[in-house]
């Protein structure tokens, strides 16, 4: 059993109106901390790009939940992460909780800089998120009934953002994480037809997987007009990240909580219960 440490200390949760970032900020602040979200819009403000504001965003932090947008494989991220972690041990920063990706030599590289910090450290290592489907870029795929991708039939072990907050909240929170590296996936390998057939179960309708060539799916993407660092990271993630590398399961939800995580089966019955999914007739 792990013991909730006491007083008033604030975390500031980097990308804190993103997928998981605002999932993390809603957990410590229901828990009772003080929250500082890190964005470019919030005062003070916090933008990877801009280093001489970071100092006035850290003032008074005791530790950081840090996401980089879009992806740690980005090129200048270790630079970004390492400026980072020299500016938090200067501003007396305890902890750093790092949102890392599976299977990403250049996240790891990231993660190692967290690691020798000689700061408090955990590293939550994720798989893909349920919440591409919902809050990111496949949503208008779902809403068209053609998830047209260039998966092939590669198993993916999707997890769930919630799952992924519950783990970060309970590193900054409680006693006992540090240390720890918590490789998060969902509770079972699904290849892209299996999670089309899903979200036609959830919804009531025909979604197909279409399986597309590599090329043509970024060529598309590029035309469609989509922000250049969201075509890298989506190149990247097919070309590279998805060659079955990362066709396991494991334990860090487990470890981390005490549960198993949250099926997709759930998630999409959840999501499709909102109406979010909903075609007008």
């Amino acid at each position: 059993m792990t013991r909730t440490s006491s007083g008033k200390k604030t975390t500031l949760v980097i990308g804190g109106t993103g997928k998981t970032g605002k999932r993390v900020a809603e957990r410590l602040a229901a828990a009772g901390r003080s929250v500082r979200i890190g964005s470019r819009s919030s005062v003070p403000a916090f933008d990877w790009d801009r280093e001489e504001g970071w100092n006035a965003a850290l003032d008074g932090v005791s530790s950081i939940y840090i996401t980089y947008s879009p992806d740690l494989a980005m090129p200048g991220a270790t630079d970004a992460i390492r400026a980072l972690v020299w500016r938090a041990k200067l501003q007396g920063v305890e902890r750093l909780v790092l949102l890392s990706g599976r299977g990403e030599k250049e996240a790891q590289a990231c993660e190692q800089i967290v690691q020798d910090s000689g700061l408090e450290w955990t590293i939550v290592r994720a798989s893909w998120f349920n919440q591409n489907f919902s809050e990111g870029a496949f949503i208008e795929m779902v809403l068209s009934g053609a998830i047209t991708l260039p998966a092939g039939d590669t198993p993916e072990p999707f997890v769930d953002v919630d799952d992924i907050a519950d783990v970060a909240a309970a590193a900054i929170l409680e006693d006992g994480h540090d240390g720890e590296i918590y490789e998060v996936t969902g509770p079972r390998l699904m290849t892209m037809a299996e999670i089309a057939a899903e979200l036609s179960a959830a919804t009531g309708r025909e979604i197909a997987y279409i399986d597309v060539p590599h090329d043509g799916f970024i060529e598309e993407l590029t035309g469609s007009g989509a922000p250049e660092d969201v075509v890298w990271m989506l190149d990247y993630l097919f070309s590279t990240v998805l060659d079955g590398r990362n066709a396991h399961l494991t334990d860090g939800v487990e470890r981390a909580l005490g549960r198993r995580p949250k099926d997709f089966a759930d998630y999409a019955r959840q999501v499709a219960a909102t109406g979010l999914w909903r075609v007008a007739a």
